[in-house]
């Protein structure tokens, strides 16, 4: 009689065990149905749910507006440029400059990236941008999970338990949006599915974070009346929840690289069955009271088949007639790939592709980027992938087999194309950059085998600027390369690309940075003593600054630059580069022997690393317009170019009343 008085008072007053016997099994089962009653916390979390998503449609609108912007204005320039306008690349009026001022102080802000000197290879510090765009969404999330929501009595940890399970039921459709290789996200802001997949591994962090919380509060309100033993044998919810919260516990951890890097095709298989089982273990585990919470599961469901039917339609429509591949084997270790293609004749600079090739690795496809243009080599896809293990490796030792056996024919049999590959391809994808076209002045930096992404941006302004007026006046290319003999991977393409350039009126500067050739110990003591050292007895040469040294701008300027040989293994490419100075008292030191061979009349052959903050500053005072950067290898590279933007726009304060103009940056890297 006492439990149903109190639970005929439980919607005026806040639920309390006083009256309850605990040793009486009645009164101890109503206590805790009257806990679990949940018909006014899941109207109450259903409403913060949408709330949530109300919150993420406004910052996906404003991503898409500055997208919208940013390509208008664009098109803009080349549209001016083509009419002969002086400053096609310069904001013009009021609301472009206002644009500018209000970009530009973003970028600052967002560009710079923290490196530590000896990270864990995976340890991965995003950007400050990224960054800040994750620590607003965890304070909005979990802001969520408590406004309003302490309720006094034995039901408070049901409502703060309830209101994180909502939380986390309402970012399922999120996780699946930002997964997609046709990502709807992408498409309205502008942003490729890769970099977008960051955000999608925090987004499961987050899930695992708010069932965390929906776990603990839960049974900690159980477990401090006594009643948790007699919920987990009494009611289906406990256990099939915590088999759903093991498979996301697993799903996060073996997202982490060193998992994720061991075998990246096994990675992908079971990632697809775990989050398959998680999506039946969470339905199996919503309680009945609150079946339409399913809406937030039936809608991923849907995304992610409909992803699945357009790449599954384009992937066969791409390989109706597939391709055979090329294989030629460059030094590096470098295998240089090209594919003939029916269908897939349109794609962005700078995208890439999934490249499968059955007869050496069945199942297994690897990301690469197209180093042509659908202008260039006849319309083919050509790829530059550097050997490393696995898939990498076994291309790289066909392609040496096939160049071998080549040698031993005849001139008339070497002719005819030997050892060619069926290719299957998935994609084109990616390509987000902007026009660079479209800017004053650019800077394309490659690191390595990086110089696939940049080549391609080339290959399109030179392509454009042979059949029409850009705003581009000036553009410097610049590529860091182990050996000069690693020039001769886009040779002729280089060429070719700065006579068109040229041509066209354009300023152009090639500058190639070799950091570990043996030709440059005869360099002359003075090359020495201002750039490198080279001590074959450790190894292969390699040019490596001294840290301390370039942290100090002063010292720098007034002492020699001290360095020491290292060996190099050549681990990957993505380890190639280390620490790039900031500045340094000189661009570098000329190559002492030219092993260039087809670029010796269009590039500068410097020794050591570039100094990317001399040669952007130098490149920006004869700025314009805006300027377009674009870098691609390794994360201290992109890094270090990331934080001599940065500083280069706030030290010259950029569309902030000195005149000067502003610096857009695109940076791709090598992990994923």
């Amino acid at each position: 009689m006492d439990s149903m008085e109190m639970g005929d008072d439980s919607s005026s007053m806040p639920l309390n065990d006083t009256g309850v016997d605990f040793s009486n099994m009645t009164q101890k089962m109503d206590f805790l149905g009257q806990i679990l009653d949940d018909t006014d916390f899941q109207v109450i979390g259903n409403a913060f749910a949408r709330y949530f998503w109300y919150g993420i449609v406004v910052v996906i609108s404003i991503a898409a507006g500055f997208n919208i912007i940013q390509k208008t204005t664009l098109r803009m320039r080349v549209r001016a440029a083509a009419a002969k306008s002086p400053y096609p690349a310069k904001p013009s009026n009021v609301f472009t400059k206002s644009v500018a001022t209000v970009t530009s102080i973003f970028r600052e802000a967002s560009y710079m990236q923290i490196t530590p000197t000896r990270q864990a290879f995976w340890v991965k510090i995003p950007p400050l941008g990224t960054i800040s765009l994750l620590l607003a969404y965890l304070g909005f999330v979990l802001a969520l999970v408590f406004i309003n929501n302490d309720v006094p009595g034995a039901q408070h940890y049901t409502a703060l338990g309830l209101r994180a399970a909502w939380l986390a039921i309402a970012q399922v459709p999120l996780l699946i949006l930002l997964a997609g290789k046709n990502n709807l996200i992408g498409f309205v802001t502008g942003v490729s599915y890769e970099r977008l997949n960051v955000l999608h591994r925090w987004v499961s962090r987050m899930l695992l974070l708010l069932a965390t919380l929906h776990l603990g509060y839960q049974n900690y309100g159980w477990n401090k009346y006594g009643l948790m033993q007699m919920e987990w044998s009494t009611d289906t919810c406990p256990p099939t929840g915590i088999a759903a919260y093991a498979i996301l516990l697993w799903i996060n951890l073996s997202t982490l690289a060193p998992l994720r890097n061991l075998s990246y095709e096994f990675f992908v298989v079971q990632h697809l069955l775990t989050f398959f089982g998680l999506i039946i273990a969470i339905m199996i585990h919503l309680p009945s009271t609150a079946l339409y919470s399913r809406v937030y599961i039936y809608i991923p469901i849907v995304l992610y088949f409909l992803d699945r039917v357009v790449r599954t339609s384009r992937y066969a429509y791409n390989n109706t007639s597939p391709g055979h591949a090329t294989l030629k084997a460059l030094d590096g270790g470098v295998t240089k790939i090209r594919v003939p293609v029916k269908h897939a004749k349109k794609w962005r600079p700078g995208a890439h592709v999934l490249l499968s090739i059955p007869r050496l690795g069945v199942g297994q496809s690897h990301p690469a980027t197209i180093a042509s243009i659908p202008s260039s080599h006849n319309g083919d896809l050509v790829f530059i992938l550097k050997g490393h293990k696995g898939f990498t490796n076994r291309l790289m030792k066909s392609a040496s087999s096939s160049t071998a056996s080549l040698l031993l024919k005849t001139k008339q049999e070497a002719d005819t194309p030997q050892h060619t590959h069926i290719a299957l391809i998935d994609g084109p994808y990616g390509g987000s950059q902007a026009d660079f076209a479209a800017f004053d002045s650019v800077c394309l930096i490659a690191g390595s085998i990086g110089v696939t992404f940049t080549l391609a941006l080339l290959l399109d302004l030179a392509h454009r600027a042979s059949s029409q007026r850009l705003p581009v006046r000036r553009l410097e290319f610049v590529w860091i390369v182990k050996s000069t003999s690693w020039t001769s991977w886009v040779s002729d393409e280089l060429s070719s690309a700065f006579k068109d350039l040229q041509a066209a009126g354009i300023e152009v500067a090639i500058k190639v940075f070799v950091t570990c050739d043996d030709a440059f110990t005869e360099l002359s003591n003075t090359a020495r003593k201002s750039e490198c050292q080279c001590d074959k007895s450790l190894g292969p040469c390699c040019c490596v600054r001294d840290a301390d040294a370039a942290k100090d701008d002063a010292i720098r300027s007034e002492s020699e630059t001290s360095t020491t040989g290292v060996t190099s293994n050549e681990k990957s490419g993505a380890a190639e580069i280390t620490s790039l100075s900031s500045s340094s008292p000189s661009i570098g030191a000329p190559c002492c022997s030219n092993k260039g061979r087809n670029l010796s009349s269009i590039a500068a052959f410097k020794s050591g690393r570039p100094p990317i903050y001399e040669l952007l500053w130098q490149l920006l005072d004869q700025a314009q317009g805006e300027t377009g950067v674009a870098t691609c290898g390794p994360l201290s590279l992109n890094a270090t170019v990331r934080n001599a933007v940065a500083k280069i726009s706030d030290e010259r304060a950029v569309h902030k009343g000195t005149g000067n103009q502003g610096i857009y940056l695109h940076a791709e890297g090598f992990c994923w």
